[in-house]
């Protein structure tokens, strides 16, 4: 089975503008990710609708392909990127530009959730520990996912969920595994295509999350799960914290 990694990069972000372009220590925060992954796949390729960036992953040595500015997700950017560049792999992994710190391992976890031939779509997921607290597990900006027992998402919310009845809200880690999903998709090529045609869906809508459509949709979502946290980079103010990693 072929896998190839596709990596969104746009410029233009509200929060911080040219972001994937960032130094962090001598390398662009796309080159961190792009070194990061590229040991375990059979192609990498960076999709982006600037020049500048284009031009930023072909210096460092890279693939990358222009794209329209157009996209209103990475989903959609990573069909338009393989609708050019794709040799007939199997599974495209889409991978968050802004995540400098992923791990190979958790590369390896969403692709052995496609040693199942039944598996259409598959993410990653970290669960919440007592250290996290309850806060972290309240934050409405970090989606919470909830499993059936073949390790396939029932639902995604911005909400805690479950509820769990009959004790007090902070002490909910202590009787249940909550999960945070850890925005990384893959998709079979065939599935990639046909999910990206399908209008935004209700449950989409509602809670401003691009997988609930999938779900609604009848589409299945395998989960690999993962302990090793990742450090998403939003801000100005994340990529000062993030470096101190380094």
């Amino acid at each position: 089975m072929k896998f190839i990694g596709i990596i969104p990069a746009r410029y233009a972000s509200t929060r911080f503008p040219g972001k994937p372009l960032a130094d962090m220590k001598g390398k662009y925060m796309i080159q961190r990710v792009y070194e990061q992954v590229e040991t375990v796949l059979d192609r990498v390729y960076v999709a982006t609708d600037d020049r500048r960036i284009f031009d930023a992953v072909h210096s460092f040595g890279g693939k990358a392909v222009m794209t329209s500015e157009n996209h209103k997700s990475g989903t959609d950017r990573c069909f338009e990127a393989y609708s050019r560049i794709g040799e007939g792999e199997d599974v495209i992994i889409n991978i968050q530009g802004d995540e400098p710190f992923i791990q190979t391992r958790q590369i390896e976890a969403i692709m052995e959730c496609f040693e199942s031939e039944g598996t259409q779509i598959a993410t990653l997921v970290k669960p919440f520990t007592k250290e996290d607290g309850f806060d972290a597990l309240f934050n409405s900006n970090s989606p919470k996912v909830v499993l059936n027992n073949r390790n396939e998402a029932l639902y995604f919310s911005r909400s805690i969920i479950p509820y769990i009845r009959n004790y007090k809200y902070d002490t909910w880690l202590d009787h249940h595994v909550f999960y945070k999903h850890i925005g990384m998709y893959a998709y079979r090529a065939d599935v990639l295509s046909e999910i990206t045609a399908l209008p935004q869906s209700s449950l989409e809508i509602a809670e401003s999350l691009e997988q609930l459509r999938w779900l609604q949709n009848g589409y299945r979502i395998k989960v690999g799960i993962t302990t090793q946290e990742t450090i998403g980079i939003d801000t100005p103010e994340d990529l000062e914290r993030a470096l101190k990693y380094l």
